[in-house]
């Protein structure tokens, strides 16, 4: 069984999703516990927190997943192959059609693949996946002219201060969301660009594309207090910026503007009390309305590739499916094989090369009689004719001891 438990932007706020995120944590530890899972997939990003998980023994009605939190959402077989097909084309976005989702899944199986926890079945499904995504973007304008999550985060600052020209601006953390803010403010004619990072090699390497300059974590405060606009977006566990944080640097009161991109968000809210103008990924909403409605056209396009794709992908498991009785066949007929060559050999003088003769003969009946069943009970996977691949299991009894 395909298991997706998930929380998103579509159903939950910043603030619920931090709760639910550690929720949804926490019942996986439980199926784990209980269920000893080894094929899983994480995705964890500033939007959204799943996890994917292939194991035949979690019952459909376990009490486990009649979760009481209407939040978390909990999908079983094509329905969640469907949600990933759809995510990774960049259909299930606050911002429609960016392309972050799919690297952040590429991201996502290649760790499962690392730690030994990507199985066959995650492997097929999300190989699958990626490739929908990748088809979806090369044959729709799904994802043309598309805007990131760093970059609404500019248009929002935009939207609120005006133009840019002549703005110093810091950008906390360097990473990929980080990166993305960058690339949206190197278009802005600004008078100072910063960029802080707890690895200051790597906020140097940004910085040094951008014209900017790094800054040191420990210096931070001098930069928080001259900056027009900071855009935060670390992964740090707590909140890094607060209220009593910018008391101690001497900042009472302040028009300066926030953008607090991270997810656990990086700037406690009661900055407020001094008249910083906080704004999180909440406030992202309205820019994304925008841009899902100049790309809705596109959808109804996408949506047919990813059906075809699909379809396809489920055809794959059939034929998955009746691998391991192929297998178990092959390996049957092998044994037959090798046993009966070898009661011949006995009775045979191997002067004239007659036993080599033999193995080739023997091998060659073994692969053509394979061939014909292999063909027949594919053809069978791909028609579901399960009655047929059962009553296979059956006449050669692969488990009979």
């Amino acid at each position: 069984m395909i298991l997706n438990i998930r929380v998103d932007h579509k159903i939950a706020d910043i603030q619920s999703m931090e709760h639910i995120s550690k929720e949804i944590d926490d019942l996986f530890d439980k199926l784990q516990e209980k269920y000893s899972i080894n094929e899983y997939v994480e995705i964890s990003t500033c939007n959204r927190k799943e996890y994917y998980i292939h194991n035949e023994n979690i019952a459909f009605d376990d009490e486990l997943l009649s979760h009481e939190n209407k939040s978390i959402i909990i999908e079983y077989g094509g329905a969640s192959v469907m949600h990933l097909l759809r995510m990774t084309s960049g259909l299930e976005s606050m911002i429609v059609g960016e392309d972050q989702i799919l690297g952040q899944v590429k991201d996502a199986k290649a760790k499962a693949v690392k730690e030994h926890h990507c199985g066959k079945s995650l492997d097929l499904i999300f190989t699958k996946a990626i490739h929908v995504g990748q088809v979806v973007r090369n044959k729709t304008n799904i994802n043309k002219g598309s805007v990131s999550i760093g970059s609404a985060a500019v248009d929002l600052a935009e939207s609120h201060l005006g133009d840019l020209k002549g703005k110093s601006v810091l950008v906390i953390g360097a990473g990929k969301m980080g990166k993305l803010v960058a690339k949206a403010l190197a278009e802005k004619e600004l008078n100072a660009i910063f960029v802080a990072n707890r690895t200051f090699y790597v906020a140097v390497e940004l910085a040094n594309d951008l014209d900017g300059t790094a800054v040191l974590f420990s210096q931070l405060d001098e930069y928080l207090l001259n900056a027009d606009l900071v855009i935060s977006a670390t992964r740090a566990p707590h909140s890094i910026i607060t209220k009593q944080r910018l008391q101690d640097i001497g900042l009472e009161t302040s028009e300066l503007m926030m953008v607090d991109i991270a997810n656990p968000r990086d700037i406690s809210e009661d900055v407020n009390d001094l008249g910083v103008k906080l704004f999180n990924i909440d406030d992202l909403r309205e820019i994304a309305d925008y841009n899902t409605k100049l790309r809705e056209k596109e959808f109804d396009e996408a949506e047919i590739i990813i059906n075809e794709e699909y379809i396809l992908l489920k055809n794959s498991f059939k034929i998955m499916e009746v691998d391991d009785l192929l297998s178990s066949l092959r390996k049957s007929m092998e044994d037959i094989r090798q046993r009966e060559t070898k009661k011949a050999y006995s009775k045979l003088s191997d002067v004239d090369g007659s036993s080599k003769i033999l193995n080739n003969l023997t091998n060659s009946i073994v692969n053509k009689i394979f061939f014909d069943i292999s063909q027949n009970l594919k053809q069978a996977a791909r028609d579901e004719k399960q009655d047929i691949l059962e009553s296979a299991e059956y006449i050669f009894d692969f488990n009979h001891e």
